[in-house]
């Protein structure tokens, strides 16, 4: 890179943290940015919304609009062809496929230190130790799991083919039998089983097996990066402030606007969600506790790719990894010194 883009990048990625609520406000006008997230408004995109409805994305002179995904709507193709300007990413294995089909997108922070997808069990039948989840008798797995981070299962855990039935997103099968597991989002599945079924489950984060991939990543275009590096920063930053007041503070605001745009959800259910969150510490644990929500680390990328090379997903130097992420725009400490003012730990 020529050294004075160099110098122009770095300054600008670097602004943020000397502009106030204060200067940004009085702006008269705020640049538009349209985030789209991947499923419903719940608890698991409640950061986003704490900072829409309690003004930072305002004070940081962006005036944001969540588009929600679902079950009929697929928000990924909107982004490179410019119809949004973020997008909110599953896991890596989103972001090593964008590389690997050419999609000029890539991650810029990382919400979810840990991926909270889970194999969850029925307690007292030997499954709280995680080693024995690959003898169940039936594993209830859906199409797209089972060719994703069940093949590392398989190569990482031992994990057989012969135990596996569609998952259809429906509790029913799992209830009915006790000697089954199934695939959970540990920050939901695990409220609906206690609500349907009366018992708490046995959870099991994949991440704490091993499946070290970043989670709830937010995306945007390359050209986005390249040419509005500020413009980034502050979605970056400000994301990253809704997300430590969410969890710490007053999300009375955030819980409302959610339920009004996701009438299937429920307070408690928000609640509960959150409370699983913290304890799991699905957002704000590992390099997030000093370095900020939504840290990410090049090496720890790399890691994870290794291991879905050895799982058969890619092959050796089949994505180039530099374009996966950038971690310019994160590890800054941001949302530290709120965390600890608002009582977290």
């Amino acid at each position: 890179m020529h050294e004075q883009r160099r110098f122009l990048l770095t300054a600008a990625i670097a602004a943020p943290t000397v502009w106030t609520g204060r200067t940004l406000a009085s702006s008269p006008t705020r640049e538009k940015a349209v985030f789209a997230t991947n499923w419903k408004a719940q608890a698991a995109h409640g950061g986003f919304y704490q900072a829409l409805v309690d003004g930072t994305y305002r004070q940081f002179g962006l005036d944001v609009q969540i588009r929600p995904g679902g079950p009929q709507v697929n928000n990924r193709p909107l982004l490179p062809a410019g119809r949004i300007d973020f997008l909110m990413a599953g896991n890596l294995l989103h972001c090593f496929d964008n590389v690997k089909q050419g999609i000029p997108v890539l991650a810029v922070a990382a919400m979810f230190q840990k991926d909270p997808q889970a194999l969850i069990a029925h307690p007292d039948q030997g499954y709280e130790d995680f080693a024995k989840l690959k003898d169940a008798p039936v594993a209830l797995i859906a199409k797209d799991a089972q060719f994703t981070w069940w093949q590392w299962l398989k190569v990482r855990h031992g994990f057989r083919d012969e135990a596996l039935r569609p998952y259809n997103y429906n509790l029913g099968p799992f209830l009915a039998n006790k000697r089954a597991i199934q695939q959970g989002y540990s920050v939901a599945e695990p409220i609906y089983v206690k609500k349907q079924g009366g018992f708490e489950p046995v959870v099991h984060l994949l991440a704490d097996h091993g499946f070290s991939t970043y989670s709830t990543l937010i995306e945007t275009r390359r050209d986005t990066v390249d040419k509005r590096p500020e413009y980034v920063q502050r979605f970056v930053d400000a994301s990253i402030l809704g997300w430590a007041a969410y969890l710490n503070g007053d999300r009375k605001a955030a819980n409302t606007r959610m339920l009004r745009e996701n009438p299937e959800m429920t307070e408690e259910e928000l609640e509960a969600s959150v409370a699983l969150m913290k304890t799991q510490g699905i957002v704000d644990s590992g390099e997030a506790r000093e370095r900020g929500i939504g840290a990410m680390n090049s090496a720890r990328i790399r890691d994870f790719y290794d291991n879905m090379v050895r799982a058969g997903l890619y092959k050796a130097g089949e994505v180039d990894l530099a374009k996966v992420a950038d971690t310019r725009f994160v590890n800054r400490q941001i949302g530290v010194a709120e965390r600890r003012k608002l009582g977290g730990r």
